[in-house]
Formats: structure tokens, sequence, C-alpha cells
């Protein structure tokens, strides 16, 4: 064999190898050559399609409204099998929420009560016009009880239906929800921040989203407005994706970001930090 390589030339060898296709008079010589050529070539372990692609599983009960989540247990262990199906077709939902999340417009940085700008105003009035301007039944607003997301909702609120339903909640005040990955460079909000504020921050989010009750009957359009922080996070949340990545996102003042509940659960995205009803003159990010 070592004859032979040297007869073909190294390179030549080398390329015949490669291809398993050695040419020999002499048939088991051939034969030999070829196997251990094949081998070199094509020994390896076979990969799955989900080795190649591993991927995590959708959490189907995340916010634990699965209709078998919200069968009382009592009257479930005494009912036949047409009472158990009846049991979970009650609690089946059959809405789909429409969950619209704002951040509030440009405000003073270096002002105790950080109220809006001018130029927030002017956000806040822009946006408010375009939701007048949907045809879109909005369903309810809740806001911050912060200054500058208060504002924002009231300006809104001008040109929406007066009996529109509204709500103030501290539980989406804005604030660290996780400790996010990369770190950044100048924003490092003391261990007991995080500890506290991440509990406030999820127990809005478990508040908020969720897939419809039963009882609701047609589909919502429900407005939140607050802030950046915890929009961002509550993307994450809502996609069931890593929470430390919250902050590799950015969003404009007044810009809107539509995530949708289905009734089985599934979460999807619109439109992620929309501002498509400011000119780039109007367009700010603090």
């Amino acid at each position: 064999m070592v004859s032979a390589l040297f007869k073909f030339g190294l390179p030549s060898a080398a390329a015949a190898l490669a291809t398993g296709t050695l040419l020999f008079t002499d048939d088991e010589k051939k034969s030999s050559v070829f196997r251990k050529a094949f081998a070199f070539t094509q020994h390896h372990n076979a990969k799955t399609f989900d080795e190649h692609f591993p991927r995590g599983e959708w959490d189907k009960n995340w916010d634990f409204r699965d209709p078998i989540s919200l069968v009382d247990k009592r009257k479930w262990e005494k009912a036949d099998e047409a009472g158990r199906k009846k049991l979970i077709d009650e609690n089946k939902s059959t809405a789909t929420r429409n969950i619209i999340l704002i951040r509030h417009g440009q405000y003073h940085l270096d002002r105790e009560q950080k109220n809006l700008t001018q130029l927030g105003r002017e956000q806040a009035e822009l946006l408010g016009k375009r939701l007048a301007n949907s045809d879109i039944k909005f369903s309810n607003l809740t806001m911050s009880t912060m200054t500058r997301a208060t504002e924002t909702a009231n300006i809104i609120l001008k040109h929406l239906p007066e009996d529109l339903p509204r709500m103030s909640s501290s539980l989406i005040e804005e604030g660290p929800p996780y400790p996010p990955v990369p770190d950044h460079k100048t924003w490092r909000p003391l261990d007991p921040e995080f500890y506290t504020e991440a509990a406030r921050i999820e127990s809005a989010f478990r508040r908020i989203f969720h897939r419809a009750p039963p009882s609701q009957k047609e589909d919502s359009y429900e407005l939140v407005v607050c802030h950046a922080n915890v929009i961002r996070y509550f993307i994450c949340r809502a996609l069931q994706f890593p929470p430390e990545g919250w902050l590799r996102m950015s969003l404009g003042n007044c810009s809107l970001t539509w995530i949708v509940v289905r009734p089985k659960g599934h979460v999807s995205i619109r439109s992620i930090g929309d501002i498509g009803h400011l000119t780039p003159n109007k367009i700010s990010f603090t």
C-alpha cells in the first residue's frame, strides 16, 4: 500500500483517499484501501433534527388559566365523563386580549416631579389622535401613578370616549425589573432594589397578562400607560424569553407595543416601540 501511495504521488493519493476511489489491479488491495478511506471520511454519528436545532418548550399553562386549572376540583371528582367535558367547556377562553403598552412622553429629568416637557405633551397629543382615528373600540385604560405616565394618559384620554373605564396602578411604576445581561455601564441599582422592585413588576405582569376569562365573549383592546423598563420586561415574560434580556431593547417616548394573548394561551406581538404617529423632529428616547 505504501509503494502504491508513492506510485500515485502523495497529493494524488490524498485526493483519492478523500473520495475512496483508488484504482488498483489487485481487487483485494483495492477493497482494503476503499474500506479504510470510507471509514476515514464518513465515520461520524448522525445528529437528529432536534440535536441540530435545540429548542426550549412553550409553557402552555403559563398563566394558570388552562381550563383544567379553573375547574372546581370537588366538582371534577364527582362528575362522570360527560360532566367533566362540560366543566372543561365552561372554563374555556374564547376571546382574544389585545394589550397595548404605551410608554409615557418625554419628561424633565432634572425635576423632582419629572413631569412632561412641551415635547412630551405634543407626543401624547399625537398619540391620542392616532388612537382616536384607529377605529378600535378600546376596553379600558390603566395608567401608572407616576406623574409623567399620568399626564400622558390624561392627554390621550382627551381624544377617547369619556366613558372609557380608567384606573391608576402603582404596580406598573418604573423600577429595575431584573438584573440585566450584559450589565449597564452606569445604571447599577443596589441588590435590595432588584429584590423588591422585581417582585412588584412581576406581580404587575401576572395581574395584567393572562388569557381572557371564560365570561369574556368579545375581543378586548386594553391600554396600559407606563414605563420603558416595565414594558421591556413584560415583552420578555410574555414571550417566555430570558428576562435578563430586557435591557437590550429601546423604546421611544409615547411608543406603542401591541401584545396579543389568544384563547389557548398563545402569545404574539404585533409591534414593539411603534412611533409611526411621530414625525422625526418629535421623536425622543428619554
